[in-house]
């Protein structure tokens, strides 16, 4: 902390110091074996030692508190405390005393003063204390400045102030990844590294999803009966170590039907973090609206509402498809049915589907086998827009597994 003391000597004197929490002291055990030179000294010296812990001489942590001996560091998040002191050092009356604190950050400046009234005479050896509290929002320089007016008892007016200047850093470094499913559904991973010294107790991590959006989190053990996390009980993150979290966000029912609103959309919410550092020290950062590339459907965006897992070779099963017109204009589509290698299509190709305005859909259920085993692609639609003579086609639809339900037995 930088102090910038004032060349006049005034009857006042300013102190400011930061209020933090204390420390757990620590002591550096030194211990040998009974058959080395000093025998039982050592021990017998950290046993009549206050700070050490009974029973447990030998732990680098005590039983007293430690009080800061340096201002510290500031984290993004944290509560800034600071407590003001002005006291008159002279033998004089001092009339009309105005404490004014500012912050000034690289973007603005910000009174922190509980009151901005004069108080109208301070006596010798009497003082004015004041306690201010700010929650940090930036990163970077940050300049406290603590300004004093008062009058002297003939009357002259006098003016003085201090910088205390101190930086404040970055606790966690959040990166975030999206997942476009073949629903609507988006899937939102969440990185947070601790970049401090210290070990932080993660108490909620959340998403706060935007109006559109509804939001399941999939950090709970899903066989618990009391909601259990799935990085246990005790969620502490250690200096330097990486915590991922992931979010399944759906549309909610008025927006889910409407293809060209949810298309759009590329403000997903923004994540809400709050921790504790050893003593209980709190801090909390919300990220700013996280956004995604919005998918690229095109006009025509098809999908599976329903697939079976596993099927049996060379037997039909059924799949159900939507065909969604993310278009602004009406469509006349025909549906082709090309077959594969592996996958044979059952039914008419060429079949009429009718029209479908502009954010309509429309549920196909569909027939197919499979003439060979393993994982296959579901491939060989055509959907063409007689209005337009346009051609769309759509290859590796999903993925299904093809199995041989036969077994037979060598003797």
């Amino acid at each position: 902390m930088d102090v910038n003391q004032a060349k006049q000597e005034h009857l006042l004197a300013l102190k400011v110091m930061r209020l933090t929490k204390p420390t757990l002291f620590t002591n550096l055990p030194v211990t040998c074996e009974d058959r080395d030179l000093p025998g039982d000294l050592f021990g017998e010296l950290m046993r009549v030692d206050p700070s050490t812990i009974k029973g447990a001489e030998t732990l680098m942590l005590g039983e007293m508190l430690t009080l800061p001996q340096n201002f510290g560091n500031i984290f993004l998040g944290e509560t800034f405390s600071s407590y003001i002191s002005v006291h008159n050092d002279s033998n004089q009356v001092v009339k009309d005393i105005l404490v004014k604190a500012d912050l000034q950050t690289s973007s603005q400046r910000l009174n922190l003063s509980a009151s901005n009234s004069a108080v109208a005479e301070l006596k010798p050896e009497c003082c004015i204390d004041d306690v201010i509290h700010h929650e940090v929002k930036e990163i970077g320089t940050h300049i406290l400045v603590c300004a004093v007016s008062y009058t002297t008892q003939y009357g002259e007016k006098l003016y003085f102030r201090k910088f205390f200047k101190f930086q404040v850093l970055k606790p966690l470094d959040v990166k975030t990844k999206f997942y476009n499913a073949e629903t609507d559904e988006v899937f939102l991973e969440a990185q947070i590294q601790n970049i401090t010294t210290s070990p932080m107790f993660m108490e909620k991590v959340s998403l706060e999803p935007s109006m559109m959006y509804n939001v399941s989190e999939l950090n709970i053990v899903t066989n618990s009966d009391d909601g259990e996390s799935t990085f246990g009980k005790m969620s502490y993150l250690q200096p330097m170590d990486t915590r991922q979290y992931l979010y399944c966000l759906k549309p909610k029912p008025e927006y889910a039907e409407k293809a060209g609103v949810i298309k759009g959309v590329t403000v997903i919410g923004k994540l809400d973090i709050v921790w504790k550092t050893n003593l209980g020290e709190r801090g909390r950062l919300q990220t700013s609206q996280l956004q995604r590339m919005a998918p690229g459907y095109g006009d025509i965006r098809l999908s599976l509402e329903m697939i079976p897992d596993t099927v049996n070779i060379e037997e039909p099963f059924d799949i159900i498809c939507k065909i969604t017109n993310c278009s602004e204009r009406t469509m006349d589509l025909v549906l082709e049915m090309c077959n594969t290698r592996s996958v044979h299509w059952c039914g008419i190709s060429g079949r009429q589907l009718g029209k479908l305005s502009p954010g309509a859909f429309l549920s196909l259920p569909l027939t197919l086998l499979s003439s060979m085993q393993g994982l296959q692609s579901i491939s060989g639609l055509r959907l063409t827009d007689t209005f337009l003579k346009r051609t769309y086609e759509y290859d590796d639809i999903a993925q299904v597994c093809v199995i041989c339900p036969y077994t037979s037995n060598e003797s």
